[in-house]
């Protein structure tokens, strides 16, 4: 099996990239960790990834400010650099262009803490539980042009307790999260989940809290 390259995107301390790292560390995960790329020089994890011997590496959106295709383009030299064929969103909280997307289409893979299609975007916890829902999660997608869109390669599903706070919500999700993104992207990876246009056959991979 050919192990695929990998570059995972982050903006702060990576706790997700930090997953996927160990995950790729096992020879017999069908990605290696190529690269962890972040928007920001002051992101921790860059020296959570730089201590397990991945190169890491920023390119300051703020030097780009107004001007997101060279940004982009900025963050392509660096793929190329590397050889990088997959990327994994972790955390990357900067909105990419539809043609960046476009170009990385079904080699581009995001984790959300929400049961998509339902609260995409921020505060996905506060949302859930201002509207009374009883389950709650995380999911992982191909990523499309529109936010948090694109076809589902996993769920992974709790119970709200009732009365829960967000911020503790968040840490039980934050934990489903990290056995999640493993394992939907390394069913991806092997073939045992595979695109058809927007669905994903033969169904989505999901886990329990």
């Amino acid at each position: 099996m050919t192990r695929r390259r990998a570059a995972i995107f982050i903006s702060g301390r990576g706790s997700n990239m930090a997953a996927l790292l160990a995950a790729m560390a096992d020879p017999a995960f069908p990605a290696e960790a190529a690269l962890v790329l972040s928007n920001d020089p002051a992101a921790k994890g860059l020296e959570t990834a730089r201590a397990a011997g991945v190169p890491a590496e920023a390119v300051d959106h703020r030097a780009f400010r107004g001007d997101r295709a060279a940004f982009e383009a900025a963050m392509g030299a660096r793929l190329a650099a590397h050889e990088v064929d997959l990327v994994c969103l972790a955390g990357f909280m900067r909105l990419l262009t539809p043609g960046f997307v476009s170009a990385w289409r079904d080699r581009m893979v995001n984790i959300h803490p929400s049961l998509l299609p339902a609260f995409p975007g921020l505060r996905t916890h506060e949302r859930a539980l201002e509207a009374g829902v009883a389950f709650h999660g995380c999911t992982v997608h191909l990523v499309r042009p529109e936010m948090d869109s694109g076809p589902i390669l996993g769920q992974a599903m709790l119970h709200v307790k009732p009365g829960e706070a967000p911020d503790d919500l968040a840490v039980r999700v934050l934990a489903l999260e990290h056995r999640l993104y493993p394992a939907a992207l390394s069913a991806f990876l092997r073939g045992e989940l595979r695109p058809e246009g927007e669905q994903i056959l033969p169904g989505p991979l999901a886990l329990a809290g």
